[in-house]
């Protein structure tokens, strides 16, 4: 198996392409294929002791599910498959999605939501990222000065994804115990 689990939310198929551009950058051995998690069952999820989490924001703020208008179930129906497991021992990275520029008071608010999930269950977090560059007014999702994970905006900041990828995974892979990638 994988070490390192790779899972994400969505709901216009923009977060899964980028967990697909993560995936690009490690084989098989080091990292599973994404999942989506309206497709993945509690006991492939909690096999990996790393995971990689990735999240659009919907509406005003939420993590994508059918309360938030998504066209399918994803975090907001998954999360409760998995709310009386412990996560002692895992590492978990994370990376959302945002609008920036349309949704300034709100910007990755669903980072917040899955950090306090995973962290309330004995997670290890990592992975946060500065909050430079970005043009917001506020969000849930920066403690301390720093994203809870990366911040993307395909919107009004695609040209910097692939940089800030590379970046983000050459920071966190310490953590997962990888050398960084190419």
């Amino acid at each position: 198996m994988a070490k390192i689990g790779l899972y994400f939310g969505s709901d216009t198929g923009t977060t899964r392409k980028i967990a697909k551009q993560i995936k690009d950058m490690f084989d098989d051995e080091v990292m599973a294929k994404p999942r989506n998690v309206n497709r993945t069952d509690v006991a492939d999820f909690m096999a990996h002791d790393f995971l990689i989490l990735g999240t659009p924001t919907l509406g005003d703020g939420q993590l994508p599910g059918l309360s938030a208008n998504a066209t399918s179930e994803s975090w907001e129906e998954f999360l409760p498959k998995i709310a009386d497991q412990d996560f002692s021992g895992k590492t978990i990275a994370l990376f959302g999605l945002g609008d920036q520029a349309s949704y300034p008071l709100e910007f990755v608010n669903a980072l917040f939501f899955l950090n306090e999930f995973f962290s309330d269950r004995g997670a290890q977090l990592v992975g946060r990222w500065p909050t430079e560059g970005y043009d917001f007014e506020d969000s849930l999702a920066v403690v301390e000065g720093a994203f809870l994970g990366l911040a993307l905006d395909q919107d009004t900041q695609s040209a910097l994804t692939e940089t800030r990828l590379k970046t983000w995974l050459g920071q966190i892979a310490a953590d997962f115990g990888l050398p960084v990638p190419a």
